[in-house]
């Protein structure tokens, strides 16, 4: 087998990170010899060939999965007929779930947003559609019955959720305290921008006293060039301050901030500027995101960012942060300063670690049980029409469910695992009733081979050299039919 410097992304004589050299060979090739046969996973692909592809494909390879769903698992979509059922059975396996609800909404759509938001809005629109999402929410609660699993953790996120009125958001965590038992450690977050945390500190006061405990505000940068560059300009930095003191007299103890970075046009002092201001404003946790190209009205910008800037820049932010008392381990997006608190909501934390099912209510949001992947109306046009009509209707406002295979459902988990740069074996072998080494063995050796991943306590996590290469390291757990596409592309 070649040695960790034959695999690791090479540098060329000017210093910039390039591929490993391909065998076009392996590339082609499927190794079912070295498959494990059962549950659907039929053959894999040679582990030098997919870590080459994932790195050649960073953009594309990373904790969001599936990808390119006409090609990879649009063979197991499900009919209509068949959605309250297969959800009814699959929420009755699970004794702990979490909850989302997507709030569409925004003062104006940045250029580098992926998410589903809808352009243009008034009062009389927010209430339709949350009138509508108590309405999703009272169907499925006939769906889960009486006997719904205990409640982890809620979610409100978009969009911007506190640029709707206080008192419907209140209404709609009080109709979710409702439903649902609680767990013990349950936790509710919402997500603000600074200038509504600025200039609404009444709204900050009633988000609080309505029960919700965490709260992240969307920062992003503070290059004044960058903000109006990329269309978020409305929120300059002049209220950040205000914002985060309105935020505090709230009450609000868990507070995080979030930074994006990887943008074609900010370069690595950009991002300096900003991790030293965010720190200077205190926030509980910081949580980095990569920019997702795909699905932004920037998209084509893409191939002007090369793995290398990435890298450095995740590699300047994790320095800053340790150096200023905050901790993740390598890999992770999140970084916290308090001791034993991941920093993430309750209902992130049991995705990301346990696997533990969700629900996603609203417009586009997403719903995943391990075998079931569902996505709301709305995923694909970023229109109000027609998951409106559906909940007027009695009806589920469900787009495409899928139900997975095996090797889709663990390529799921474990993709969203690496928001953590771990894997929780416990969690793995009690959703598959497997062994991870026992479903993953050539990919498992391969990055113990190559240092990329170590074992510590019942974590299978990522090195420091293994962070590096991430893109790499995620894609070898991908189902083979989105293997295969990465390899082809």
């Amino acid at each position: 087998m070649n040695t960790c410097s034959d695999l690791k992304p090479k540098r060329s004589a000017g210093g910039r990170l390039r591929p490993t050299r391909l065998n076009r060979a392996a590339v082609a090739r499927p190794r079912p010899e070295l498959a494990w046969n059962t549950g659907g996973i039929a053959r894999r692909y040679d582990p030098e060939a997919v870590f080459a592809a994932g790195l050649r494909n960073h953009h594309l390879a990373n904790t969001a999965y599936p990808i390119a769903h006409r090609r990879t698992v649009w063979p197991y979509r499900q009919a209509a007929d068949q959605h309250a059922r297969l959800l009814s059975e699959a929420f009755a396996a699970a004794g702990r779930m979490s909850l989302y609800a997507h709030i569409p909404f925004c003062e104006r759509r940045c250029a580098f947003c992926e998410y589903t938001v809808v352009d243009g809005h008034d009062d009389r629109t927010q209430d339709l559609y949350l009138d509508a999402l108590l309405g999703e929410l009272e169907l499925y609660r006939h769906v889960l019955g009486p006997d719904a699993p205990v409640l982890a953790g809620f979610d409100i996120g978009g969009g911007t959720p506190a640029l709707v009125r206080p008192d419907r958001i209140g209404e709609l965590v009080g109709r979710v305290a409702r439903a649902f038992r609680l767990a013990e450690n349950f936790g509710i977050s919402i997500e603000t921008t600074p200038k509504i945390a600025a200039e609404h500190p009444e709204r900050m006061a009633a988000l609080r006293g309505c029960g919700i405990d965490r709260i992240s505000m969307g920062l992003q940068m503070v290059n004044p060039r960058l903000l109006r560059e990329y269309g978020r300009d409305l929120n300059r930095t002049g209220f950040n301050r205000r914002a985060v003191d309105h935020i505090r007299r709230a009450g609000f103890r868990r507070f995080n901030i979030d930074l994006m970075y990887g943008f074609a046009r900010q370069t690595l002092d950009d991002f300096r500027e900003t991790l030293a201001y965010t720190v200077a404003l205190g926030p509980e946790y910081i949580t980095l995101y990569r920019m997702r190209y795909k699905g932004t009205r920037i998209a084509g910008e893409a191939g002007q960012v090369e793995l290398e800037r990435i890298v450095a820049m995740y590699e300047l932010a994790r320095r800053m942060l340790l150096e200023a008392g905050y901790r993740a381990n390598p890999g992770k997006n999140g970084f916290s300063r308090v001791e034993g608190d991941p920093g993430t909501s309750a209902y992130l934390t049991e995705r990301v670690v346990r696997s533990t099912p969700y629900l996603g209510l609203g417009l586009g949001a997403q719903t995943f049980t391990n075998n079931l992947l569902a996505y709301n109306l709305g995923a694909a046009t970023k229109r109000l029409e027609a998951y409106l009509a559906s909940v007027s209707a009695g009806q589920l406002p469900i787009q495409d469910l899928y139900h997975l295979p095996l090797a889709e459902g663990m390529a799921k988990m474990i993709s969203v695992s690496f928001y953590f740069g771990e894997i929780h074996l416990d969690a793995f072998r009690e959703r598959f009733g497997r062994r991870l080494e026992e479903c993953f063995p050539l990919e498992v050796a391969f990055l113990l081979d190559h240092g990329l991943m170590e074992y510590t306590r019942d974590r299978f996590r990522l090195t420091a050299g293994g962070a590096r290469v991430i893109n790499g390291v995620i894609a070898l757990f991908y189902s083979p039919a989105v293997q295969e596409y990465l390899l082809e592309l």
